[in-house]
Formats: structure tokens, C-alpha cells, sequence
């Protein structure tokens, strides 16, 4: 699985590129739209770069940069223009694309939201993200779940953003759903550079499936992002690496969706998806399917609670400067 990077490309394979594109500052509406063009002019540079490629990746953040800015000016909208030139472009260069928007919320914070559009530009895969980087991102927390959609040569794809892959509950549930393919689009900077490689190898071998990753890259003079584009086997081997760091670089490679799915099937020893709901099935029929797992009951409840809650120090964002709260989750702000 390969290809020399997809130049040489199997029957059944499918090439993807994750673009290292350059950390952007964006401030004003007439920088956002500079930057939508920037991107647009490298999907177009993906498709001219391999013509073999089928999907190609952008980071989170990749019209915003690391500002945190939330300034409805500068926020997107599903019908926006922004969104509108995304479409294009992949209805331009006949290729799927996998972007970033920070979405305007009238009830609330924007939400941090992926997005995967088809070659006839059609979004087929729509996902906020679950687990912002609290308390630097001020984000609106996920509400819909976990998608996947069905994307080249039947691929089935999931998406999940930066901090979402430190939870290994969340790969899980892309595999849970079919995703064959995972994507991990971020923003991290140099300090998470080790834990960014070892949770993408986890989520992978833990769940016998593909993951695509990849950061912003470059500084914006402040934040130093460091690309590490990772696409990874279901084996946990890293099959195509940006270790340099050279900004708008995109990394290549061709996977084999049928192999993870023949793996999943044929696999006896460390079908770990398989596994995780049939505990034990050499000494009782069809495995233990029960829910042993306390954090998992008390979570459905309603109920989480760690042994050591009522001395964590930080449970909101003022530490970042964003103020103290004051509705629930699935609460509209109120109204003045």
C-alpha cells in the first residue's frame, strides 16, 4: 500500500493528498476571501500535482489560522461564499475535498466544522467538531454526532478534528460506523508534535482502519504549526510521513480501503473492533456483550464523574480570556 506515493495506482485503490498549507492570519472579510482563494488555487495545484489523486485534505483552521478570532464578520455560513468557492473548486479539478470553515452559530459560539465535498459538489459529509481544545478554543461542542459518508471507489470515510483524535472513543465510533478511512484534520503547533504521532498510530491499529492526518503549517508569527501530514495502514505503519515541515507540501499516498475490509474480516488475533463487543468468545458463545465499563454507563446517564472532580483547576475559558459561561449545552444564549 502506496504506490509511490499513488503515482503507481492499483484497481482498487484510493490516493489522497494532505496539504501542509501555510498558517494564515486572518482578520478582515477581505482577508477571508483572499485565503478561500488561496485554497482553492491549491486544490487546483493537487489535481495538476497527481493526477491519480481522489481526495484531497486542507487542516483545520485553514481559513481562519490560530487567531481565535469569532467575529460573526469573518465567520462562515453553509450558503456563504466561502463554502460556495469550496464546491467549485472540486467541481472544477473532478476531485473530492475535505475543508475547514468556522461556522456562524446565532445561538452561541461558531462551531469548528468539516466538511467533505464531491467532485459534482455535493457536501457528503458535514461534521462539528465534538471536542474542542478547551480552554484555548472557544467552539461550540459538537451536536450531531459522528458521520460517515461513502466516498471514493465506495470508501467509507469518517472525519474527526485535532483534539477529537486524543479521545479514543472517538476513532472507535468512526470504525463502529464503517469508516474504512478516518481523517484527522488539525491545527496543533510543535508541542503536541509526539502525542499527534502516537494517538494517529493508535487510532489506526486499534481500530483496524486508515487515518489521514494532518496540521497547519508554518507560523503566522506568533503560533508555530508543524504539518505532519501522517497517512497511516490499519497496521499502525506510517506509509507517507511530512517530516519536514515545508509549507503547502502535500503529502501522498495510495490506500487500500478492500484490504482493511478483508482484514476485518479474516482477522482472528487483534480484530480489536470486533473484539471489543464479544469479550472472550473462545470459552462463551458469541463473546460477553455486556457494558463492563463504568465511565461508559455513567456517561449515558447523564452521570460522569471522575474521583478527582471537585479538584480539577481549569472547567472553563477565562484562563484564555473568554468569559464565564452562563447557559447549558443545547441552550440558545439568551436573548438581551
Amino acid at each position: 500500500m502506496n504506490g509511490l506515493g499513488g503515482l503507481n495506482k492499483s484497481d482498487q485503490g484510493v490516493v489522497i493528498g494532505m496539504v501542509q498549507l501555510q498558517l494564515p492570519t486572518v482578520a478582515t472579510k477581505a482577508e477571508l476571501t483572499a485565503q478561500t482563494a488561496r485554497v482553492v488555487e491549491l486544490v487546483g495545484k493537487a489535481r495538476r500535482n497527481m493526477a491519480t489523486m481522489d481526495l484531497v485534505v486542507f487542516p483545520e483552521y485553514m481559513l481562519h489560522g490560530l487567531s481565535m478570532n469569532t467575529d460573526p464578520e469573518i465567520m462562515c455560513t453553509m450558503d456563504g461564499p466561502e463554502v460556495a468557492a469550496l464546491k467549485q473548486a472540486c467541481v472544477d479539478n473532478d476531485i473530492w475535498g475535505c475543508f475547514s470553515i468556522m461556522e456562524l452559530n446565532p445561538g452561541g459560539y461558531p462551531y469548528n466544522t468539516g466538511l467533505i465535498i464531491d467532485p459534482q459538489g455535493e457536501v457528503q459529509l458535514y461534521y462539528r467538531k465534538m471536542h474542542p481544545w478547551v480552554p484555548v478554543e472557544p467552539w461550540e461542542p459538537g451536536n450531531g454526532g459522528i458521520p460517515v459518508c461513502t466516498g471514493p471507489k465506495g470508501a467509507k470515510i469518517g472525519l474527526i478534528i485535532c483534539h477529537d483524535g486524543m479521545f479514543p472513543e472517538m476513532s472507535r465510533e468512526a470504525a463502529y460506523k464503517g469508516a474504512e478511512i478516518m481523517i484527522r484534520t488539525a491545527g496543533y503547533t510543535a508541542p503536541m508534535r509526539e502525542a499527534w504521532r502516537f494517538t494517529n498510530q493508535s487510532n489506526s491499529f486499534c481500530n483496524l482502519m486508515i487515518t489521514a492526518n494532518v496540521c497547519m503549517c508554518g507560523s503566522d508569527g506568533t503560533f508555530d504549526s508543524m504539518g505532519e501530514a501522517m497517512i497511516i495502514d490499519h497496521e499502525g505503519t506510517v506509509i507517507a510521513h511530512g517530516k519536514t515541515g515545508r509549507v503547502d507540501e502535500i503529502i501522498t499516498a495510495e490506500v487500500r480501503p478492500d484490504i482493511v475490509r478483508e482484514a476485518r474480516i479474516g482477522w482472528g488475533v487483534e480484530n480489536n473492533p470486533y473484539q471489543f463487543g464479544h469479550r472472550g468468545y473462545v470459552a462463551v458463545k458469541g463473546g460477553a456483550q455486556d457494558c463492563p465499563y463504568t465511565y461508559m454507563t455513567d456517561l449515558a446517564k447523564g452521570a460522569y464523574r471522575l474521583p478527582w472532580e471537585d479538584e480539577v483547576k481549569v472547567t472553563d475559558g477565562t484562563s484564555c480570556g473568554f468569559p464565564l459561561p452562563n447557559r447549558r449545552f443545547n441552550e440558545q444564549e439568551p436573548q438581551s
